[in-house]
């Protein structure tokens, strides 16, 4: 009892913003970010339809440089610092079909969303953090970076993947300068974008939704688990991530899939 009480209290006097913070998985790490003691704060491009929206909301399309910059201005004049960020947002924006469906617009939108958008809040978040030697920054990223499915989300595949990468990279630049940088890769996550993503899907491929998802399943080797995961179980890995008690952790790439990958 004692330790689940300290637990809601560890980020207590934090400043987090996640990005994406109004749905799905980013707003369930939003929720267990404040339950811990934080003060959230979340973007998304549309403001939520709750009306009880309990963070400080910023409505800012991120996948451009000067929303980028809205966004860190209002930040520093209200909060004056950031101490967590959670670069959450991401999405497929391609439709389905391989290489010969895509065009360059798909591509370009795909890797200013779910790649290019995390550099930028980085670089202008960060020398906050180098300046008083503690932050930590979570790229969420997804297993299809190291499972692509051509058929399905090739343009997101290679984003998060290039994603990897350079939160590999970053981790290894600022490690000695307080900053820890983790990545976070869920599998197939039951969120609206999900479930949405694979109705679309039937749709095109003039199949029910149950069987594109059992296929889908099928394709990338099944879940060990049975299931998909849950939002919350996510946010609730990324919480001890980007608490005290994960103070030796940093440049992994942290999967959460059911057991999906089929190699260590």
């Amino acid at each position: 009892m004692e330790n689940q009480q300290q637990y809601n209290t560890e980020l207590e006097g934090k400043i987090a913003l996640v990005t994406g913070g109004t749905k799905g998985i980013g707003k369930a790490i939003a929720d267990r970010l404040a339950q811990a003691g934080a003060k959230v704060i979340v973007t998304a491009r549309n403001h939520p339809e709750e009306n009880d929206l309990q963070h400080y909301f910023i409505a800012a399309d991120l996948s451009g440089s000067e929303s980028v910059n809205q966004v860190v201005s209002e930040i520093s004049n209200k909060f004056g610092r950031v101490d967590i960020l959670v670069n959450n947002i991401g999405g497929v924006l391609n439709p389905p079909g391989g290489f010969s469906v895509l065009t360059d617009e798909h591509w370009e939108n795909t890797l200013q969303l779910n790649l290019l958008a995390a550099v930028r809040l980085d670089k202008a978040l960060l020398p906050n953090m180098l300046e008083q030697k503690s932050g930590v920054i979570i790229h969420v990223s997804s297993t299809t970076g190291l499972f692509p499915i051509w058929e399905a989300n090739m343009p997101y595949a290679v984003a998060k993947a290039a994603l990897n990468a350079y939160s590999k990279a970053l981790s290894n630049e600022v490690a000695s300068k307080g900053v820890r940088v983790l990545t976070v890769s869920p599998g197939a996550t039951r969120t609206d974008a999900m479930l949405g993503f694979l109705n679309d899907y039937a749709k095109s491929s003039g199949v029910a939704p149950e069987e594109i998802t059992k296929k889908m399943m099928e394709r990338i080797g099944g879940i060990p688990m049975g299931r998909m995961a849950e939002p919350e179980e996510v946010a609730e890995l990324i919480n001890f991530m980007v608490s005290p008690r994960a103070a030796y952790l940093t440049g992994a790439n942290y999967l959460i899939d059911g057991g999906n990958i089929p190699v260590v």
